[in-house]
């Protein structure tokens, strides 16, 4: 089977649609004859993506604006998407805030924020989407996550620490789903252009959202457990982490 087919005629469930990542994404697998089902918070942004998406290539894409960090909308929107596309072959997660470090800081109604949405929000949805894949036998559940989840560093500790905790629980999902038939992709790309970065300052490290988006497609063919994007990330990190935490702890990273 060609790499090609391995991403057609897919029923895909996107969850954070308007992200830069994920419209990527979508738009690489829309010519591939993909199906939609669009969530987000913003209903005039999902709707744009959804239609971009029908006129480019002429696939099926519905939208469903809701706010994905409540919990207590997510099983009904769910069932919802399998109703619209006939079921879910791909779910991809690519929502998430990166939040304030210095008010997270001093205030736990902050820190919190990030913490509900990157983490418990995402739990939430994975949890039923799991036990859905497992049910049918197979699946790829894809996520995004972070960098910044490989350790703890003075600048975003807090941030860090949503997506540290996501990427436990993502190995432990995998462990389980794997011999089920379901794949279970971690994804960590490094700095990416799109609106949560705007306010950084940009250098050579940063990545367009359309190079992750061929690479999140790439480790899906692959069946990948984890992947940094871009690959130069994997290094980055793995010397990072390498650094002992006597002299870690002194840096500004």
């Amino acid at each position: 089977m060609s790499d090609r087919a391995k991403t057609s005629n897919l029923r895909v469930l996107i969850l954070g649609a308007t992200s830069a990542m994920a419209m990527a994404t979508a738009r690489r697998l829309a010519p591939q004859g993909a199906t939609f089902y669009l969530a987000g918070r913003d209903a005039e942004r999902v709707e744009a993506v959804a239609g971009d998406l029908r006129v480019r290539s002429g696939v099926a894409a519905y939208g469903e604006a809701l706010d994905l960090a409540d919990t207590a909308s997510h099983e009904a929107m769910l069932q919802r998407a399998v109703t619209a596309l006939g079921g879910i072959d791909l779910a991809l997660v690519a929502y998430g805030v990166l939040g304030d470090q210095a008010e997270a800081e001093v205030s736990y109604r902050a820190a919190s924020v990030v913490l509900e949405t990157n983490f418990n929000s995402v739990v939430s949805l994975l949890t039923w989407l799991g036990n859905y894949f497992e049910a049918q036998g197979k699946g790829v559940l894809a996520v995004i996550s972070s960098v910044a989840g490989d350790r703890g560093r003075k600048s975003n500790y807090v941030y860090g620490a949503s997506k540290a905790a996501l990427n436990v629980f993502l190995d432990g999902m995998r462990a389980r789903l794997d011999r089920k038939g379901v794949h279970v992709l971690t994804i960590r790309p490094g700095f990416v252009s799109s609106p949560m970065t705007s306010h950084l300052p940009k250098n050579k490290l940063f990545a367009e959202p359309d190079a992750i988006a061929a690479g999140i497609l790439k480790a899906i063919r692959k069946r990948k457990d984890i992947v940094y994007l871009p690959p130069i990330w994997g290094l980055i990190m793995f010397i990072i982490r390498s650094i002992p935490q006597r002299f870690f702890k002194k840096t500004n990273l």
